[in-house]
């Protein structure tokens, strides 16, 4: 299953990197796979939250689309097992305001979330979404913006980051 993971996100990579308009790295914390089911079971002690990088292309004055690969993991309590969790999700961000600095934007991502669990217990596969309503991207420079988003899903309840325009 990890050589299929790598293999799907190399895939993306080449297909997508050559005419990426912009490359994301981002954080979040509190995720959907801390506060669901999506570990089979078990009390969760630890989760220290959720990586994020991806890829997204201007389709409409307003619109960008992308994917993005997220990591996140977990322990249990009472256990030393851990979960690992991967996630490969579609991603479209709608700008509603903008100025010279700021722009606003909601997001919503939609995809698949693939838990593979240390013990024997093995992989398992559940749905995996993002919606964020407030989103907002201040520039530094014409090639480099933070941002942050506040909403709920598998890439965090509070995501921050930073992207470069290509």
């Amino acid at each position: 299953m990890k050589k299929f993971l790598v293999a799907l996100v190399a895939m993306f990579a080449v297909a997508f990197g050559a005419s990426a308009q912009q490359i994301q790295l981002g954080y979040g914390g509190f995720t959907q796979m801390d506060n669901s089911d999506m570990h089979d079971g078990g009390s969760i002690n630890n989760a220290w939250g959720a990586l994020t990088a991806g890829v997204n292309f201007d389709v409409m004055p307003k619109l960008k689309l992308g994917v993005s690969y997220t990591f996140s993991s977990a322990s249990f309590k009472h256990s030393d097992e851990n979960a690992y969790y991967h996630v490969l999700m579609a991603n479209a961000f709608y700008r509603y305001y903008s100025n010279s600095i700021v722009r606003l934007y909601g997001h919503l991502g939609i995809g698949a979330d693939i838990t593979h669990l240390s013990d024997d217990r093995g992989t398992k596969g559940y749905f995996a979404f993002q919606i964020s309503p407030l989103g907002a991207e201040v520039g530094l420079s014409p090639k480099t913006a933070i941002f942050a988003e506040l909403g709920y899903g598998a890439q965090g309840l509070l995501q921050a980051g930073v992207r470069f325009n290509l």
